[in-house]
């Protein structure tokens, strides 16, 4: 007969065996994920880059949509004093835009008004300094100081001086050749001093 071991030593045995195998089961996992340990945290840099990229790239995008909406509220406003300087007949209207580009901003609801007045429409504050500033508008009487009126004179025996306006392409001869004469006769009298 074999000698059977006490029920004791049996339990610790199968215990020992038991916690070896647990034992070297979690060896075995620490060891698996040791292994895709760096795997996992590569590719969670990379995710984590990719994020950032994108981030910058969104951010970017806002900025550019910010500036592009600025542009465009800028061109409109510019545009918006033009054409009001032009209705009010302002014949140097860059000028008086630089003049007045600054005092001029958009209201909470959207209209254009002058700063600092409240409530002063564009029309009314351009109208307003296009009185105050009358040299912006075209000149009332045509030349200057010292400008004298051209007297008319009649062309060579009596013939009436040629207008400008009836001078075109396929004139009768005659008349050509009259508007010749009448232009080398101008001319000689500019270049005498007459």
């Amino acid at each position: 007969m074999s000698e059977e071991k006490p029920i004791s030593d049996q339990v610790v045995s199968g215990l020992e065996v038991r916690d070896v195998v647990r034992q070297a089961i979690e060896e075995f996992v620490h060891a698996e994920q040791q292994k895709a340990e760096p795997a996992y945290k590569a590719e969670l840099q990379d995710e984590r880059k990719r994020r950032e990229s994108l981030e910058a790239r969104l951010n970017q995008l806002i900025e550019e949509n910010r500036s592009a909406r600025a542009a465009a509220e800028e061109a409109d406003r510019s545009s918006q004093i033009r054409n009001e300087l032009q209705r009010l007949g302002v014949a140097k209207v860059d000028l008086a835009f630089r003049a007045i580009r600054d005092d001029i901003i958009r209201a909470e609801d959207g209209r254009l008004q002058a700063r600092g007045s409240e409530g002063k429409s564009l029309h009314e504050y351009l109208t307003s300094f296009v009185q105050e500033n009358p040299e912006l508008l075209p000149a009332r009487i045509a030349g200057g100081s010292g400008v004298q009126p051209i007297p008319r004179k009649g062309g060579q025996g009596g013939s009436p001086g040629i207008e400008i306006d009836k001078i075109k392409p396929g004139m009768n001869p005659d008349d050509l050749d009259r508007v010749r004469q009448e232009i080398a006769r101008l001319a000689s009298q500019a270049l005498r001093g007459a």
